[in-house]
């Protein structure tokens, strides 16, 4: 019989790894949750800096509107067997000239397989961003994250795609009106559902 690391094993290498330190301005902090009986993984783009320093992911003004548009208390959010938080990256990778850099290219191809073949349970992805989009659906994805999202029922029940919840991107949701109007409701019929909330 294989000897597979268990998930918690796995997550405590994560939350040790090293290998982008030279590339972090605030240095490695890896910010990951999940558990066996993870059903929902919500995959992002990366910690911001506010989640670095704390070490508390979707603890901002972003996590707030994400919790607003699942419709779940914060108990439900931050238990690791309703929603895992896996991002393309880790780690908080710095600001760049309009918002955080990208996150870093090593930390999905290296962690994330083994991650997800640890979740027996898990139903669906939330594909948050356009990384996580580019990441998962590849040439499958729309020419802009506006269409991708629009056209989310064709990438069901595998991933969902959203926008991302942060502050910078009410301007998206202004002009795009059908986001809150049309994907939300059955993105929280959809949540319900998994979670039996």
């Amino acid at each position: 019989m294989l000897n597979l690391p268990n998930i918690q094993k796995l997550l405590s290498e994560i939350r040790s790894c090293t290998l982008c330190s030279e590339h972090l301005p605030l240095g490695p902090n890896p910010i990951i949750s999940a558990s066996k009986s993870t059903k929902i993984a919500l995959v992002s783009q990366a910690p911001g800096s506010i989640a670095h320093k704390s070490g508390i992911p979707w603890d901002d003004p972003g996590g707030r509107e994400l919790k607003r548009w699942l419709q779940v208390t914060e108990d439900v959010f931050y238990n690791p067997d309703n929603f895992g938080i896996i991002p393309i990256g880790f780690c908080y990778p710095g600001k760049g000239k309009s918002g955080d850099l990208p996150p870093r290219p090593e930390c999905a191809p290296l962690w994330h397989s083994s991650v997800f073949s640890e979740l027996n349970h898990l139903k669906i992805r939330f594909l948050i961003g356009q990384y996580s989009q580019k990441y998962y659906l590849g040439k499958k994805a729309k020419r802009t994250l506006t269409e991708t999202v629009k056209n989310f029922k064709e990438y069901l029940p595998d991933y969902f795609p959203l926008p991302h919840p942060s502050p910078r991107n009410r301007i998206w949701r202004a002009k795009n009106p059908w986001f809150e109007q049309e994907v939300l409701p059955e993105l929280r019929v959809l949540v319900k559902e998994i979670l039996k909330v």
